[in-house]
């Protein structure tokens, strides 16, 4: 699946201020035997999301109408536990672009890099005024600026930077997969080959 260019996002965001969402509780172990990435969304937080017998639980926050968009807000720790790729297939399947937190798992960030999806790791302090400014407008709009490594919320003049790996920026900005990568610097890399063969 080719990865989207990613450059600016403006969105409302979906808050789950919950801290230690695991792999598990993102995708769980059992949706885990396909293959392929189709799917996926319509099963994340699956046993938060439905009850046994699949009705949706009124209560979780992605069945209330209230909160929608392509940014999902979460607590502290987000992504520990396994290593498993569908997770982030889950989050890109269900259409969100970026997720926000104060801190990531390793693997699960460079599993959503690797997958077009910008984990955003931010402050305690800016995560907590994310999360009042959704609570006081659900609406509100959230700017994620990956070209100046920005996220703010433009309506509160309230803004904080973020660190990306140089290379996993360049391969967003483009909407490159590793392999694309190389693509992309052919020529630099033939140039190379021919001058160490000299």
């Amino acid at each position: 699946m080719p990865i989207e260019k990613f450059v600016t996002l403006e969105s409302p965001a979906v808050p789950l201020p919950i801290e230690n969402v695991d792999t598990d509780q993102i995708i769980p172990a059992r949706f885990l035997k396909a293959t392929t990435r189709d799917g996926f969304g319509d099963n994340l937080f699956c046993d938060w999301r439905y009850e046994k017998d699949g009705r949706p639980k009124a209560d979780f926050v992605l069945n209330n109408p209230t909160y929608s968009g392509k940014i999902l807000v979460a607590g502290k720790n987000f992504g520990s536990g396994s290593s498993r790729e569908h997770a982030a297939w889950a989050i890109g399947g269900y259409g969100f672009k970026a997720v926000v937190s104060s801190f990531f798992a390793d693997i699960f960030k460079n599993n959503a890099l690797n997958n077009g999806i910008l984990p955003v790791q931010i402050s305690d302090a800016f995560l907590a005024k994310l999360f009042e400014a959704i609570e006081a407008d659900p609406k509100v709009i959230i700017k994620v600026d990956l070209e100046n490594q920005t996220i703010s919320v433009p309506s509160s003049n309230i803004s904080e930077k973020f660190d990306i790996n140089p290379y996993k920026k360049k391969c967003l900005i483009n909407g490159y997969d590793d392999i694309d990568y190389l693509l992309s610097i052919t020529d630099e890399i033939n140039q190379w080959e021919a001058s160490a063969s000299n």
